[in-house]
């Protein structure tokens, strides 16, 4: 068994005394999406969530985190954060913006904390997957541990 080298993500988790479990799986660098992690574990699309990044016209930057096969609904997420509008950031934004790359981005631990929105169907599992901070990696945690840890704001967001 190789050893899994914890992520950046999973030491501020550690360091709250958040139980987790880091779960890796294959990376197939033609389809970073969610539904194609989803599928590697062997999982319920509706619990491995994807990290997005927005940028709104009154408050700036904030972080929606929602079903991997969903997409987020602009007017919602602007309406959740306090803007009226808001679109998601450019790629090339990302790594220097929060400090990961696109397949690996996780709401924990980013460069500086953003206002962070959770989609509510969170809450119907035990546990969810986010990414750990790094391509091929997850954070297995319970949706009310993510929501304290990052001070998410449980709202409809599609």
């Amino acid at each position: 068994m190789k050893k899994i080298n914890k992520t950046n993500a999973a030491r501020l988790l550690d360091k709250a005394n958040i139980a987790y479990e880091l779960i890796p799986y294959e990376v197939d660098e033609s389809d970073l999406s969610a539904i194609h992690v989803a599928a590697s574990l062997g999982e319920d699309i509706n619990c491995v969530f994807k990290t997005l990044i927005l940028k709104g016209d009154k408050q700036g930057y904030f972080v929606c985190v929602i079903p991997g096969d969903k997409e987020v609904d602009l007017k919602l997420a602007a309406k959740a954060s306090g803007n009226k509008k808001c679109d998601l950031i450019p790629m090339k934004e990302l790594l220097p913006l929060t400090g990961y790359i696109r397949g690996g981005c996780s709401p924990i631990g980013m460069k500086k904390p953003f206002p962070t929105y959770i989609h509510e169907t969170c809450l119907h599992f035990p546990f969810i997957y986010i990414s750990a901070g790094q391509r091929g990696l997850q954070l297995k945690l319970s949706p009310v541990d993510l929501i304290n840890e990052v001070n998410a704001e449980v709202c409809a967001l599609f």
